[in-house]
């Protein structure tokens, strides 16, 4: 089985060599998005203009202003550091499991890989920054 990547958090594992790898195309551009969003800017040492840093709005007030902040960013950073992402649309939504919805934001991403055919999506929810695959 080839690896393209270590996949994150690392893993030991026997198969693939010392650590797990993504072993597809889809895998990486997932797990390359998902360091994107989580990233804060300045934290790359070599290019500190790179990442969404969706915890620094861990404690803003929802507003529509914020949504359309961290939009605009998410679409900033996947053009200059993702272009061969198009983004489908970003959704917001509120929190219907929990009973304390107040302050909590879900983040729905869907986007699409042309070249390779693919059509994805990324979950952003609760207050924990859980990315769900």
């Amino acid at each position: 089985m080839i690896g393209y990547s270590p996949k994150f958090p690392l893993m030991f594992d026997n198969e693939i060599g010392a650590y797990s790898a993504t072993t597809t195309l889809k895998e990486v551009a997932r797990q390359n998005f998902k360091n994107l969003l989580l990233t804060a800017q300045g934290e790359r040492i070599m290019d500190p203009n790179f990442g969404v840093g969706l915890r620094h709005y861990l404690f803003e007030q929802k507003t529509s202003f914020l949504t359309s902040t961290i939009a605009r960013n998410i679409q900033e950073q996947v053009s200059t550091y993702l272009p061969f992402i198009v983004l489908e649309s970003i959704e917001f939504n509120e929190d219907t499991i929990n009973q304390n919805t107040e302050n909590i934001l879900n983040i729905a991403i869907y986007f699409s890989i042309p070249t390779m055919g693919i059509q994805d999506y990324l979950l952003i929810s609760d207050d924990q920054l859980q990315l769900e695959t």
